[in-house]
């Protein structure tokens, strides 16, 4: 089991970050199924800042749940850029958050293709007023536990980029 401490520690001095600001948080979450969120609400006090977490699996549920378009899931793909940031706008349009991140990708072992390999990861960091931010890492095929974990702490650094 990895050592979540230092994780907890940089929520928790997020969670901080955000009620300084009076900024609520929503997530999106695919690849990582709702990992991003339980994070946050260890943390005893989070309720005052985390608004929601959605987990948005399937491509129905995104579509359902943050209102992503079937037709640019289709064109796309649910592992794609416009996929991403259409997920994190949806988090927000659909909560009280000022903040929202989301992520999709493929955590492994199958389901990767030439185009898109295990351990391909795409962001959405929507923030009321400001343009939508998008970040793609590809972390390899590092085993589904580290994909997911590596997808955590990159949604982690872009939310403390966004607000520091």
């Amino acid at each position: 089991m990895t050592d979540l401490t230092p994780l907890n520690a940089r929520a928790a001095a997020l969670l901080d970050d955000l009620r300084a600001r009076g900024l609520k948080l929503a997530t999106a979450e695919s690849c990582t199924g709702g990992l991003i969120a339980a994070l946050f609400t260890e943390i005893a006090g989070s309720s005052d800042v985390v608004d929601r977490g959605f987990v948005t699996y399937s491509n129905e549920a995104k579509m359902e749940m943050l209102g992503v378009a079937g037709e640019m899931l289709a064109a796309h793909g649910a592992v794609s850029a416009p996929t991403a940031r259409a997920m994190a706008e949806g988090a927000l349009r659909h909560s009280r958050a000022g903040l929202a991140v989301a992520v999709t990708g493929i955590a492994g072992p199958g389901g990767g293709s030439p185009e898109k390999p295990v351990g391909l990861v795409h962001f959405g960091l929507a923030i009321k007023g400001r343009p939508t931010v998008h970040a793609e890492r590809r972390f390899g095929d590092i085993g589904r536990a580290e994909v997911r974990l590596a997808t955590v702490v990159q949604a982690l650094a872009m939310i403390e980029a966004a607000i520091r």
